[in-house]
């Protein structure tokens, strides 16, 4: 087993991760302005559906990056920069603060699915609904949460009454992907494999892993539910979690 490290050995002239992190950032972006801008009125329902999905696999993306970042696999021979894509990507996805998401996330991997996890809620097993309010509201305490709250109803009224932004472009394709995305990491990320099997947990890491085929393990959430891999490798970034599903490393 590899003992948890923020900070792992990793190639010394990998450039991989910080290219697919680029990507998804700049995915982000220009689907953002470019979708923001679309007459819905002219577009079918197919599209705008599409157009729903691929935002919200956007955002999804922002959150994954930052999270390898956290782990230091986004660009391991640079820490400054690794940890500034991981800040970007964060502050894009909900304009959260990387050094609070960082704390806590680390804490769950310390103590995953107990008392110590701010992931996890034991008095709402039964209720996935009530564990996900939970999560996402102890995920916004004290100033951050203000932060965020604030600095998001004020993004969006500016983006509506100054950058005349019609509203069910700003509610299609910004906010419900969004959500769509909280709600798509939580079940994969944490819910799923992390809630209490019926013969409790049979790992130090307190979770199981999503057996999904590796295509669409990649659209559910960039191999997240790959969950057991990756609290057991923490050092290895989401894109080769399948390698480390199909064939785990001996010894």
């Amino acid at each position: 087993m590899t003992a948890l490290s923020s900070r792992p050995a990793a190639p010394a002239h990998s450039w991989v991760g910080l290219a697919i992190a680029l990507v998804i950032i700049t995915a982000y972006l220009g689907s953002w302005y470019g979708v923001l801008r679309l007459d819905l009125a002219t577009l079918p329902w197919g599209l705008i559906l599409l157009a729903i999905a691929f935002r919200t696999f956007c955002h999804t993306g922002l959150f994954i990056t930052a999270h390898d970042a956290i782990h230091g696999t986004v660009f391991p021979q640079n820490q400054r920069l690794n940890d500034g894509i991981g800040a970007i990507a964060l502050f894009l996805y909900a304009l959260f603060l990387y050094p609070v998401m960082r704390e806590k996330h680390l804490q769950h991997h310390a103590n995953p699915a107990t008392a110590d996890d701010p992931d996890y809620y034991s008095d709402a097993q039964r209720n996935p609904a009530l564990w996900y309010g939970r999560f996402i509201w102890d995920y916004l305490q004290g100033p951050h949460r203000w932060i965020v709250l604030g600095g998001m109803t004020l993004l969006f009224h500016s983006l509506f009454w100054l950058g005349h932004v019609p509203l069910s472009n700003l509610l299609l394709l910004w906010v419900l992907p969004n959500v769509i995305s909280s709600m798509q990491l939580f079940f994969i990320g944490i819910y799923l494999p992390h809630r209490d099997p019926p013969d409790g947990h049979q790992n130090q890491h307190r979770s199981t892993t999503l057996p999904l085929p590796v295509f669409w393990s990649w659209l559910a959430c960039y191999h997240f539910g790959y969950h057991w891999e990756h609290h057991e490798y923490p050092h290895v970034p989401w894109y080769r979690l399948p390698a480390y599903h199909a064939h785990p490393p001996q010894g």
